[in-house]
């Protein structure tokens, strides 16, 4: 399909424009970003035509839901920096005492030492799991199969309970 002329363009639009709108409204939930968001299919349309002009509904189908899921990737990640930024700039955030940073450093010592007093394995779970690991990483670090990841984490979080409710003292 070659560059539409203007006649044809405008009947393609106000063919198309109301339900591609629609799916935009639908799949980003919001109004005036739909709007926009569709007014980019039909510049891609008009730049980029497909070839097939029978084609042209799925073709605006598959633009749109590309729009649609780019726009939702960058809310997400301008959501994600706002948040980090707010973390690392709150005026309310105080920086901890020196009483809360040698409390923090004896818990991070107690846990190391309970998870010392745990085989190999479970302890090597626990740290993949807490270091943002999937259950199939870890399967593949561990040797195991994947379905046992899971009775593997809950037996050695039992484990390290049980050895943390050990160590404290009891009244």
């Amino acid at each position: 399909m070659t560059i539409p002329e203007s006649d044809h363009f405008k009947l393609i639009f106000y063919e198309h424009y109301p339900s591609v709108r629609r799916k935009l409204a639908a799949l980003v939930r919001d109004e005036s970003a739909a709007d926009d968001l569709a007014q980019e299919v039909f510049l891609r349309l008009y730049r980029n035509p497909p070839d097939d002009p029978a084609a042209l509904g799925a073709w605006l189908h598959r633009v749109l839901t590309r729009i649609g899921y780019d726009y939702l990737n960058k809310k997400v990640r301008e959501q994600r920096l706002i948040n980090k930024q707010e973390l690392m700039y709150d005026p309310q955030a105080a920086a901890p005492t020196g009483e809360e940073v040698v409390l923090s450093k004896l818990d991070q010592e107690d846990v190391r030492s309970w998870l010392e007093d745990l085989p190999e394995r479970d302890r090597q779970a626990l740290l993949l799991k807490y270091s943002g690991y999937s259950y199939a990483e870890i399967a593949g670090e561990l040797g195991v199969k994947p379905p046992v990841v899971g009775t593997l984490l809950s037996r050695a979080t039992a484990k390290l309970k049980h050895h943390a409710v050990k160590s404290i003292p009891q009244d």
